[in-house]
């Protein structure tokens, strides 16, 4: 008995001898939401708990890591998250209350999944920084996974199966015979994020060029890499992009409110004279298109001058920027005056990032150089070196000023792309930042400097209008498309490139209506089906190089200024619902220009579907991308649909085709949306909204807050605004409406609201606030009078009410 004793004791220690050697090939330290792997001086891992839902992966050859940046990610610190560490004979188990981690070593691999047991994400290999050899990580690619993001692509939605290259360039491969532009290629704003259909996200917090193969070389794994810089990336776990979305924007900042008159339409003029028409450019030009505009009745509300304002200098010739007026354009101070006379709310102007001397006594460059503000080592030696904040307030002072004090309030900060160093591996001082890595981060500091310059200045929201970007640049907005051309082969791809920037988090953006190089002959098809997908794009603007027609609405004929009018009309009826939707982007990131696949991610349909989106959370467009097309097919997700014109309730689930003559894009409200409306001003602030119109498809039950601010200052980001709540439902077909008064520190001006509401019968009575409101007939529309009236062709009942948003409102319809 004793020998079994003895025995059985022995095997015993063996077994825990054994266990923990094994065990000890995975030691770990703990500190706070950190935890370290591996020895000293070896391989080694480091993960950071962010959120029960995101952590940070960063893996060494070493065991030293890099100091944290704040170009792309601007919150490294988090509150204390609750994990368990468990380790067993093979691996390191790691729960927080929404993943499980799995950990093991030889190589560092990590695997996680949902508190389901579903497998999200599994590395399958890895390869770490080894001199000129940049990291790279390898990946189980789900049979039914599928990717979106990766930044501003005009190639695909979904990216399973494709091979992307991330790096901030018009592309290097084959390009076409009209135009720059590799649109397989083209990377103005790459982002190296994306978000995966089995419920995960991944942020590779890389700055140098990316390499993305999705599936492209083997269809059972993906794997990503970087040209140099660490194997550092932050895992997200989320059922829904929302989720995703917001902590991506937790790290790289949200998309900040604009100022309540950038949501209006924005128009940007070569003063008459477009490179090689230079001498042709006048300050009575842009004075006779505002007029013209505003005579025409077209709204409008920014005004911005390109590139044909200034002198092309010395030494850069058109790629610098010599900050001085050219000759012909003889009276800038009047000029801008006179711009604002004309009710424009922000007058702005292009600029380039490389300085450079003028004439009759203008020594930019030289001053600069002088001054140290170029950036020591670049191969443009007039770039600005916007790393250093000396040099931006160089930078300010001595250039920006110049057109500042004559009432400039943005620039456009065009070519941020241009920033390169003769050695591209030398080090910015202090840091262990590349020059590829800086020529990616960049736009960001490009366009940084501005926003925050003219926000101290003008006393209100900052605002930039840039071209190139990288993950952090909605921290500036705004980014628009950059230059494509007036061809119908540019069209659809510049929708699908703002619906994948929306997809990584960058939802202010823009592009040219009618696009913004003209090759061949005019076609007012395009125009007008481009500009009526730009009046719902999240910034709408105007702009094109076509000398001498420079895409002018009045150039195309009295039904297209018509049409163009039309429906600028209605983006500034729209614009409590824009501004709105701006708001819920900056408090959930949802981002007002969404693909279908965003609120569908278990629908494989809305994967591949680029001309059809969510416009703010209620309203689905789908833009006519075909030449002379009568008609076009629309798919409709699940849920019920209502046609914007004609009032048709259509079921989800299915396709349908509309006809399309000229004036009409397909619009759809969605079941429960609740959209605010106002009457038209010819700009924001014209004159004081008194009513809200509320436009409501009724369901079960739906809800809606609807915001509102000052429109300038930045105190909304510290409660200074206000929410009213709306709240819909259905039951026992009585529809009960219930406004609230608005909650929070901001007092909104009083007014009015009016309803129009999608019901299928004639209601029997109208009850407001417990009083039977009286119907009213069609042809007389008083709006100071409480009443009702129904349209029976359109099934649509109006409502307008005379009791303000300063008492609640109850109305019952049945």
């Amino acid at each position: 008995m004793l020998k079994q004793r003895i025995i059985k004791w022995i095997i015993v220690g063996l077994l825990i001898l054994w266990h923990g050697t094994i065990m000890a090939i995975i030691p770990y330290k703990q500190n706070g939401n950190t935890l370290y792997f591996g020895n000293e001086g070896k391989e080694s891992m480091r993960i950071e708990f962010c959120n029960p839902q995101m952590i940070r992966i960063t893996k060494s050859p070493d065991g030293n890591y890099r100091q944290n940046e704040n170009w792309m990610v601007v919150k490294y610190d988090f509150d204390n998250v609750n994990y368990e560490v468990i380790q067993n004979s093979t691996n390191t188990i790691v729960r927080t209350e929404y993943m499980e981690l799995c950990i093991t070593t030889s190589p560092w691999l990590v695997s996680a999944k949902n508190l389901k047991g579903k497998v999200l994400y599994k590395e399958t290999a890895i390869t770490l920084p080894s001199g000129k050899q940049g990291p790279s990580t390898t990946c189980l690619l789900g049979a039914d996974e599928h990717f979106f993001g990766f930044g501003e692509r005009m190639d695909f939605l979904d990216q399973r199966g494709q091979k992307l290259h991330l790096n901030v360039e018009l592309g290097r491969g084959p390009r076409p015979a009209v135009g720059g532009k590799d649109i397989l290629r083209a990377n103005y704003c790459p982002v190296p994020f994306f978000m995966s259909t089995h419920g995960y996200a991944l942020f590779f917090h890389n700055a140098s060029p990316t390499d993305w193969d999705m599936g492209w070389s083997d269809i059972k794994q993906y794997k990503f890499s970087a040209d140099c810089g660490e194997l550092d990336y932050y895992l997200i776990v989320s059922s829904n992009m929302e989720g995703m979305l917001r902590n991506y924007q937790l790290l790289t900042g949200n998309a900040p409110l604009m100022p309540h008159s950038a949501y209006g339409l924005h128009v940007g003029s070569y003063s008459g004279g477009t490179w090689n028409h230079e001498t042709e450019a006048s300050d009575s030009y842009n004075i006779e298109v505002v007029r013209r505009l505003r005579k025409e009745q077209i709204p409008f509300d920014m005004f911005w001058l390109d590139s044909t304002w200034r002198i092309f200098g010395k030494r850069y010739h058109n790629g610098g920027c010599s900050f001085e007026f050219q000759h012909n354009l003889k009276n800038p101070s009047s000029m801008i005056d006179s711009i604002y006379a004309n009710n424009v709310n922000m007058f702005g102007l292009h600029i380039r990032s490389i300085v450079d001397d003028g004439y009759e006594g203008n020594t930019l460059f030289q001053d600069a150089v002088k001054a140290k503000a170029v950036y020591p080592g670049a191969s443009t030696e007039g770039i600005i070196n916007f790393f250093n904040q000396k040099s931006v307030d160089w930078w300010w002072d001595n250039a920006m000023k110049r057109i500042v004090d004559l009432g400039v309030q943005f620039v456009k900060t065009d070519v941020g792309s241009a920033f390169h160093l003769k050695d591209d591996m030398a080090t910015l001082p202090g840091t262990e930042i590349t020059g590829k890595e800086l020529h990616n981060l960049f736009p960001i500091v490009y366009a940084k400097a501005p926003f925050l310059k003219f926000q101290t200045h003008n006393k209100k929201r900052g605002l930039d209008h840039t071209r190139e970007g990288y993950a952090g640049i909605q921290r500036y907005p705004f980014i628009w498309a950059g230059d494509w051309g007036t061809e119908w082969q540019w069209f659809e791809p510049v929708i699908r490139g703002g619906l994948n920037i929306g997809l990584s988090g960058i939802g202010n953006w823009a592009h040219c209506m009618g696009g913004f190089e003209q090759y061949s002959d005019y076609d007012t098809d395009l125009y007008l089906r481009w500009v009526q997908f730009g009046m719902f794009s999240p910034v709408a603007m105007l702009f094109g190089m076509d000398h001498p027609r420079y895409h002018m609405p009045w150039t195309y004929g009295e039904e297209a200024m018509n049409i163009f009018r039309q429906y600028d009309n209605l983006r500034y009826s729209l614009i409590p619902y824009i501004y709105t939707s701006a708001y819920q982007m900056y408090t959930t990131s949802r981002p007002i220009m969404a693909p279908l696949v965003y609120d569908n991610l278990n629908d494989e349909r809305t994967y591949q579907i680029s001309d059809q989106y969510m416009f703010g959370p209620g309203m689905m467009i789908c833009p006519v991308v075909t030449k002379n097309a009568l008609s076009r097919y629309v798919y409709f997700p699940k849920g019920k649909w209502i046609d914007f014109w004609t009032g048709e309730r259509l079921k989800g689930r299915q396709y349908k085709s509309f006809l399309t003559p000229i004036e009409r894009m397909p619009i759809f409200i969605k079941e429960g949306a609740i959209i605010p409306r106002q009457k038209v001003v010819q700009f924001i602030g014209e004159k004081p909204i008194n009513n809200i119109e509320l436009l409501i498809f009724p369901t079960t039950h739906s809800s809606y807050f609807y915001y509102e601010d000052d429109g300038e200052s930045l105190d909304y980001q510290s409660g200074e605004y206000s929410l009213t709540e709306i709240d819909s439902r259905v039951v026992n077909n009585t529809w009960t409406l219930k406004i609230q008064k608005p909650i929070g520190n901001f007092k909104p001006t009083p007014h009015t609201y009016s309803i129009q509401g999608y019901w299928d019968q004639k209601p029997t009575v109208v009850i407001q606030n417990g009083k039977t409101m009286p119907e009213r007939n069609q042809l007389d529309n008083p709006e100071n009078k409480e009443n009702w009236w129904y349209d029976n062709e359109r099934h649509i009942i109006y409502i307008q009410s005379q009791v303000t948003n300063m008492s609640e409102i109850c109305l019952s319809i049945k």
